[in-house]
């Protein structure tokens, strides 16, 4: 029978790679680690089936960590990863891996300049971690040597055929010693995967993690059935219903679908982005930013846009779009529940959609249950109650002095609770028991603050943004045919801006602008809602 591996203390390895372990604060070795790392530590090929989150780096990096001489400085082993992000996290954890033994990793990728990462390459780096086009360029340029590698690892391998990396990894393996060890990892198994394994690798040992401990048990996983056209408010409904902690990851099937989805979650009044394969690498890197730093609460995205994205605090993923495959929806839900946090995975499903809902849940042995979507007055409660809960830090915390003299001035000769619910109305309009679903219509002219006669509209486009009041008026007139004079109340903010059209005007406005370009960006338009709305 074999050994089961319940410690690092159980793989035999040196005594500089443990302290690294304890200090990195790893317990015990995840379900890829413990089937991996014996295997990899004896020299054997691995084709590792497993999704980011499983704890993969670690899994091949402990193996090359203890097979490379730090006497020979030369590059002994090379990770391919199909993006700059994935690129730079697995060599900063080899390098924690990596550090009592003062080994270097080094990250080379395009998009940032090349003479640095040869200068560093010159000095000696005994790993490279890198993006294939860039690995091949050093490899052409002759600043990058792989005569002395022992040991290539193939990372997110169905990602970089995805992205037509296939010819340079070609290329790259070509340029290695046959004598080597070769470790591919891959969330999902194509076709291709398997023609790559039979070329390039010897007698590979299958390593998969079973079905049951696919998907992690912190998380709760719940799918609603929803007709298309009511996804967006059902998604407006689970974000407002989630604590103020929440933070959404979004996946969609399209780069269209992503835009339209984040340009409604923004019209709606949340903090959301999207990404996809259109951003540039800076625009990637941006938005990535401002998630990780909770200026966004929502992240629209592709599977391709997202592969790599390593983020521990993500509360919630909702397929907004079914995944395509069961392997696909283990690879999403993944992105919740790390570092030892609870998690939600939440899947919309269309009528046409039960098909694939019970592929998902045959093949991936998930547990998902079926959901009920909050009703407006439960949402409405939820809301007030993490009100209640931030109120009564502020009074916890005494800090609100100067307030005290404000509150007392807007008190004057109103009931304490009537002011109270006059606030509560300011700031959850739209929710009131009884009254009009968010995004059911659109909202009364009258209180958008528009001049008789004409309609405000709201453009996801602002001072940030460098558009100006000329080129609002320009591009609406010229899309939408209207007269410039005719076109008014241009008001520009940091993330958006407001104009005023003509009435009868507004839906060919709206339908014309929406999705346009200004300023070199993409923009959304819709009916400005009710001052002092939601």
């Amino acid at each position: 029978m074999e050994k089961p591996f319940t410690s690092f203390n159980d793989f035999g390895l040196s005594q500089e790679v443990l302290k690294a372990v304890a200090a990195m604060g790893f317990e015990e070795p995840t379900p890829i680690q413990a089937k991996t790392i014996p295997t990899l530590l004896t020299g054997k090929d691995v084709i590792g089936q497993a999704q980011t989150g499983t704890g993969k780096t670690a899994a091949f990096g402990i193996p090359i960590i203890e097979a490379v001489d730090r006497s020979v400085p030369n590059v002994q082993a090379i990770v391919l990863a199909p993006t700059r992000e994935l690129a730079v996290q697995a060599a900063e954890e080899m390098n924690k891996l990596a550090k009592f033994k003062r080994l270097m990793a080094l990250p080379v990728y395009g998009g940032t300049s090349i003479d640095r990462q040869i200068n560093a390459l010159r000095k000696g780096a005994h790993i490279v971690v890198g993006t294939p086009g860039r690995v091949l360029d050093h490899l052409e340029r002759g600043t990058m040597q792989l005569r002395y590698v022992k040991i290539v690892v193939l990372d997110e391998a169905d990602e970089m055929l995805d992205m037509g990396f296939v010819d340079d990894i070609t290329r790259i393996l070509s340029k290695t010693p046959a004598e080597r060890q070769t470790l591919l990892f891959s969330a999902t198994m194509p076709e291709e995967i398997v023609k790559i394994s039979k070329r390039y690798m010897k007698d590979p040992l299958k390593i998969r993690i079973s079905g049951d401990t696919l998907t992690a048990p912190k998380i709760n996983q719940i799918f609603f059935e929803v007709r298309s056209g009511e996804k967006m408010e059902a998604l407006s409904r689970l974000i407002d219903s989630a604590d103020d902690a929440g933070v959404f990851l979004v996946f969609c099937h399209t780069k269209r679908e992503v835009d339209e989805v984040a340009g409604n979650l923004k019209l709606r009044g949340y903090q959301a982005d999207a990404m996809h394969g259109d951003y540039s690498q800076s625009q990637r890197e941006a938005v990535l930013k401002k998630f990780k730093n909770s200026q966004i609460d929502v992240l629209v995205a592709t599977d391709v846009a997202a592969r790599g994205l390593d983020i521990s605090h993500i509360s919630h993923v909702v397929n907004y779009s079914i995944p395509q495959d069961p392997e696909s929806y283990v690879h999403r839900i993944g992105r919740t529940g790390r570092a030892g946090r609870e998690g939600v995975a939440i899947t919309f499903v269309t009528p046409r959609e039960d098909k694939q809902l019970r592929l998902i849940k045959s093949v991936s042995k998930a547990d998902l249950k079926r959901g009920k979507l909050p009703s407006k007055e439960e949402v409405l409660g939820s809301r007030i109650e993490n009100l209640r809960e931030r109120v009564q830090e502020f009074i916890d915390d005494k800090n609100f002095d100067k307030f005290i003299a404000m509150a007392e001035k807007l008190s004057e000769g109103i009931q304490p609770i009537e002011a109270v619910a006059a606030l509560l109305r300011f700031q959850f309009e739209g929710y009131e028991p009884g009254g009009t679903e968010v995004g059911a219509g659109a909202p009364s002219l009258d209180a958008t603050g528009a001049a008789p006669g004409m309609a405000r509209l709201f453009i996801t486009i602002g001072r940030e943004q460098g558009v100006r009041p000329n080129e609002i008026v320009d591009t609406v007139s010229k899309k939408a045919g209207l007269p410039r004079q005719s076109i008014k109340g241009v008001s520009i903010f940091d993330k958006f801006t407001f104009v005023e059209v003509p009435r009868d005007s507004a839906e060919k406005v709206i339908e014309c602008m929406h999705q346009s370009i200004i300023s070199g960006r993409k923009v959304a338009v819709a009916p400005a809602k009710p001052r002092g709305s939601a």
